[in-house]
């Protein structure tokens, strides 16, 4: 496991499948916890505050 001290998303409802979040000071970490060993999303801060950006965006309409 990661020295990392992960903690659960404030929006993941009660469940298994959920996003966890690690900070040091020069980097964002995400994984999922049904595979907490698995993949991790490693991001700059302002790369994260990017990718965030995009996502709350409302989707264009057609």
């Amino acid at each position: 496991m990661t020295p990392y001290a992960w903690q659960k998303s404030s929006q993941c409802s009660e469940g298994d499948s959920c996003v966890h979040i690690a900070t040091t000071p020069k980097t964002i970490h995400l994984t999922e916890s049904g595979d907490p060993r698995g993949a991790i999303l490693t991001a700059t801060p302002v790369a994260f505050d990017a990718l965030l950006a995009v996502l709350k965006e409302e989707p264009p309409r057609v």
